[in-house]
């Protein structure tokens, strides 16, 4: 008869009985850091005219960078628009006869950076100035067409503004090419402004983020001294410091993630605010601009940013505060 395996056997082979001890130390951390997670929001609903007072801080105080973040967004996509409407025009020689001018607006749409080109004969070029001004009398007195042939050229949209002043003087060094003309004032200008907003979005987003971890900190440390004769006798009983500064550091992670769902808040009341001057601005684009809030995957960086920022601060402050204080 086949000899049953003893229970020391099993545990020496990582059976049933040596996997269980494992099992239940990992449940019993799940359960204290959930107890822990539980209580310590039922000490801000206990206290929750101080709490809210802090979650609306903290709110306001993301909601600001979150909402300039929104803005550059959105001139991100202006711009992109804009970009698209650029035009360079390439003022060909006299000589260059409209067949040849043909061919050569063909060939430069091959080339890298160029989207697109179109060819304007000195004719058509006469007939529109003809529609858009009141010199016909003039124009016609002179016999001749004044006007050479022109190609307009759109740069690639996602060309930047060094990159298209590095094109127009490529394109007006070529032997057909009597003058290459793009007002680049505005397009400098404008992605300067992008740039400055940017950066200043960048710059508030981390004074506001250092006001929150000083906020929460502040918070923090004055629970603990409320508490201070509690975490007294907790040491006496023979607690650690980890075990202590548990609750505290998930009552950050609380401040943190309210305080980036009021942000969201702010900014769906802000959207909604703005929606019927927006709807009349985007009326007079013929719908082509509109406003672009928080996607999901960037409010749920938000609210991450929010928890960070929370646990980092109350980690700061409890990680000090706790060394000093000592039985008596």
């Amino acid at each position: 008869m086949a000899e049953t395996p003893s229970s020391s056997d099993s545990r020496a082979r990582g059976g049933p009985a040596s996997r269980a001890p494992g099992r239940g130390r990992v449940a019993g951390w799940a359960v204290s850091h959930a107890r822990c997670l539980l209580e310590s929001l039922g000490r801000l609903h206990r206290r929750w005219l101080a709490s809210l007072l802090t979650v609306g801080v903290i709110g306001i105080a993301l909601a600001l960078p979150g909402g300039l973040y929104v803005l550059v967004k959105n001139l991100d996509t202006l711009s992109s628009s804009w970009h698209q409407s650029v035009r360079i025009s390439l003022y060909l020689k006299q000589d260059i006869l409209a067949d040849e001018g043909q061919h050569l607006a063909d060939e430069l749409a091959d080339e890298a950076g160029i989207s697109a080109t179109r060819f304007i004969p000195a004719d058509e070029g006469l007939r529109q100035f003809k529609q858009a001004s009141s010199f016909d009398a003039a124009l016609d007195a002179l016999g001749s067409n004044p006007l050479p042939g022109v190609i307009e050229v759109t740069p690639e949209a996602e060309l930047p503004a060094a990159a298209v002043g590095q094109l127009v003087d490529r394109l007006g060094d070529r032997d057909e090419v009597d003058h290459a003309a793009l007002d680049q004032a505005w397009l400098r200008r404008l992605t300067a402004i992008l740039d400055l907003i940017s950066r200043g979005a960048w710059v508030i987003g981390a004074l506001l983020s250092a006001a929150v971890v000083f906020i929460v900190g502040n918070t923090i440390r004055l629970d603990i001294e409320n508490r201070r004769q509690e975490i007294e006798v907790m040491k006496l009983l023979g607690a650690s410091n980890a075990f202590i500064r548990r609750p505290f550091l998930y009552s950050g992670a609380w401040y943190g993630l309210l305080g980036a769902s009021m942000a969201l808040v702010v900014l769906g009341c802000c959207y909604l605010a703005l929606g019927g001057p927006l709807a009349t601005l985007t009326a007079s684009y013929d719908g082509g601009l509109g406003l672009r809030g928080l996607d999901f995957s960037e409010g749920c960086l938000l609210l991450a940013i929010g928890i960070a920022l929370g646990w980092l601060g109350c980690a700061i402050t409890v990680n000090r505060r706790l060394t000093a204080i000592e039985p008596r």
